[in-house]
């Protein structure tokens, strides 16, 4: 029997307990350690959440940094207004800790890498590509980076939502080329997980033959799954359409509000708007005027198990993000059999691509609200046609998205890292 790789994982975001970033970081772990022989590598800020869920325990070590990280999180906090907006001050925050985790993790572990104990380095988050590698390149085994994902721009007709999402620094996001290590960590890498075209796009200098398309997102069937729930459209009554996600100008929840809340046609159904943020507050407001508290329900926040119940009792989820790096919540959508209307621009782009669900163009709010409208309409007036696009894309997540997927997905690519194979094979994610 073919022994499985040892590998050193890099994952300084990686909680099972916190949104985002952290917690896909700990699923992708997590599933890794059935394909690999995983010794993972965090902050120490996510010892209690992961010793509590008690899964992989003995397969963590810890870095402490706070000495660096806690004032840096703290200015970070101070100069966003708090955590919901400004994510782009928070990465540029982000830069001195992190460089300072992997020289630890260098430090920590010297005398196991020159013994040759680990086969690989991977680094699994952070997932931005402007954060470089201190370890790429420093030790005897090939590195991998990635799933990274980025460089996807605010559109031009968006400029007010983003000032109020505070993003005003991007402009400054090409000057991490020039940051100690950023050249060569993609010089040194043996192979480079990049998540959709737009975070390729933005690798430029970058050997395209070590460019392996990966996405960084996945899902859990036992959470997110169709069992037990109606085909879309297919139940009397009234029809329920369903926004899931942080209420925050990029996400552009008023484009579903307003699209729904001026319907005729959509007037005896139902949305839920799951989540909560800094744009609630105006989104009431909205549904006050138009006096349509009894039809735009405000859910608030949910837990997970909680969102994947509402997508399966929804008959279609409706999601204009303009600025999507990664849409997570696009492939749980998806995996639980309703119908996906999404702006195709970004992640949600390239996942419902190929009939696997409603693209509305990208342009100004008024034209959104416009195209939602319609689009939301038309699935009211032809059910079965969008019953059947639901069903082609819960087998398409199903197929490549499920954690298990993924994680054998990696075991080929580590493979073909030690047998030194060229990447082309692992040209698109499929």
């Amino acid at each position: 029997m073919t022994p499985l790789p040892r590998v050193l994982i890099l994952a300084d975001s990686c909680n099972p307990e916190w949104p985002s970033l952290p917690v896909v970081g700990y699923k992708y772990a997590r599933a890794l350690s059935q394909v690999a022989d995983v010794t993972i590598i965090t902050h120490i800020r996510n010892r209690e959440n992961i010793e509590k869920a008690g899964e992989l325990a003995n397969k963590f070590h810890y870095i402490n940094n706070e000495w660096i990280a806690g004032p840096m999180h703290r200015l970070a906090i101070f100069l966003r207004g708090g955590n919901e907006v400004a994510w782009s001050t928070n990465q540029m925050m982000s830069y001195p800790p992190y460089i300072d985790f992997e020289r630890q993790v260098l430090a920590n572990f010297r005398s196991q890498l020159d013994n040759g104990d680990f086969d690989l380095v991977h680094r699994i988050t952070p997932m931005s590509p402007t954060l470089p590698s201190y370890i790429s390149g420093r030790t005897r085994q090939p590195f991998l980076i990635g799933p990274l994902n980025g460089n996807l721009d605010w559109p031009t007709a968006f400029s007010r939502e983003q000032k109020r999402e505070r993003e005003g620094l991007r402009r400054l996001r090409g000057a991490y080329r020039y940051l100690p290590f950023a050249r060569s960590t993609y010089r040194n890498a043996a192979c480079i997980m990049a998540a959709f075209q737009h975070t390729i796009d933005g690798l430029s200098g970058v050997d395209p033959q070590k460019i392996v398309p990966f996405p960084e997102i996945g899902f859990d069937p036992q959470v997110f799954h169709a069992k037990g729930r109606n085909t879309p459209f297919s139940k009397d009554g009234p029809k329920r359409f369903l926004f899931a996600g942080r209420l925050v100008p990029y996400k552009v929840p008023e484009a579903a509000v307003r699209a729904f809340a001026t319907s005729k046609i959509l007037k005896n159904h139902i949305l839920h708007i799951l989540g909560d943020g800094p744009e609630q507050a105006r989104l009431e407001h909205i549904v006050a005027e138009a006096g349509e508290g009894d039809r735009i329900i405000f859910e608030g926040p949910k837990s997970q198990s909680e969102v994947a119940e509402f997508m399966r009792r929804c008959d279609a989820f409706v999601f204009p993000s303009i600025r999507e790096l990664g849409a997570g919540v696009v492939i749980e959508a998806m995996a639980s059999g309703i119908v996906c209307l999404v702006t195709n621009y970004g992640a949600p782009g390239d996942l419902t691509a190929g009939g696997r669900g409603v693209q509305i163009a990208l342009q100004p709010m008024e034209g959104l609200v416009r195209d939602y409208k319609a689009a939301m309409e038309s699935c009211i007036a032809d059910p079965s046609a969008y019953a059947a696009m639901a069903l082609t894309a819960q087998k398409y997540a199903q197929t490549y998205y499920d954690w298990d997927a993924k994680a054998a997905y990696t075991a080929d690519l580590y493979r073909a890292v030690l047998n030194g194979q060229d990447m082309g094979k692992f040209s698109e994610y499929k």
